[in-house]
């Protein structure tokens, strides 16, 4: 798929006039809260690597990354069907398996304001080598890109770049980098399971990232009965963007999330949640 083709608005982020990417943005999050970013400076090759990584921890032996489950301060492996998005309506959890990486803090850690501000946990190096110097580059590389994004959010709500930026807000963003697991579906799975069931993202900002298979589905308007759906092709190389419900509420609903779910199993994708901090 070209950029041409994309059912969502493309920004570019090489382009210097930040105003124009500024009211595009702001178009695609008063329209449905969705759109693709390219030329944001993460490069294929660290793509390719995170997303080999990801396949081999989700390889290993279950009773290995049962060692790393999700803790206290919400960092780890998340097993199949361990979380439901859509309880009310979902008699099973979701059919996959997540690893989640947050900001860096020790146990002692003088930051360590609540419990999600604990240490993460990390595959033995026996096991992965390469797999917690490769995850950290990654985290580092999405958190600038969302830096840049949450500025010309700013501007597109007509306030200063710097708006986010203040105390208490985006200075110190609580961003989780979740890697995500899909099984190739199978024949003999309940037909009730789903990747991951209809639902909103709770924080300001997701950048998503794929390995190119499809099953990305959004639902441009919410209060429709019934609800239609709309598949998200990939496209390579490209972040898929979407707002959460606290970007909803501080813009007094200008801007408006639209609910996402995995109809079909994306294999791999890997979702980078931003928050504020607390």
């Amino acid at each position: 798929m070209s950029s041409v083709d994309c059912p969502l608005a493309c920004i570019d982020l090489s382009n210097p006039d930040r105003q124009a990417i500024a009211v595009q943005i702001r178009k695609a999050c008063i329209d449905c809260g969705f759109f693709y970013v390219i030329n944001h400076g993460v490069e294929q090759k660290l793509f390719d690597q995170v997303f080999e990584q990801s396949r081999h921890f989700f390889a290993l032996p279950q009773e290995e990354k049962i060692k790393l489950v999700l803790n206290e301060s919400h960092r780890g492996y998340t097993p199949y069907q361990a979380e439901a998005l859509n309880p009310s309506v979902q008699s099973q959890g979701d059919w996959k398996e997540s690893f989640y990486i947050g900001p860096q803090f020790s146990e002692t850690s003088g930051d360590q304001k609540n419990r999600f501000y604990g240490p993460n946990q990390w595959p033995s190096n026996e096991l992965l080598p390469q797999w917690r110097e490769i995850m950290l580059d990654y985290y580092e590389n999405v958190l600038n890109v969302g830096r840049r994004l949450v500025s010309l959010i700013a501007v597109a709500l007509n306030l200063e770049e710097t708006f986010f930026n203040k105390p208490g807000m985006m200075d110190e963003p609580l961003a989780f980098a979740r890697l995500l697991h899909y099984p190739s579906k199978q024949p003999n799975l309940d037909h009730e399971m789903i990747g991951a069931a209809a639902h909103s993202d709770y924080g300001m900002l997701t950048l998503l990232s794929t390995n190119g298979m499809a099953g990305l589905q959004i639902c441009r308007n919410k209060d429709v009965k019934p609800q239609n759906w709309e598949d998200i092709p990939p496209l390579k190389g490209a972040f898929v963007i979407n707002i959460g419900d606290m970007l909803e509420r501080w813009s007094n609903c200008l801007f408006r999330f639209s609910p996402i779910c995995s109809g079909d199993y994306l294999q791999e994708r890997i979702k980078m949640t931003y928050s504020i901090t607390s």
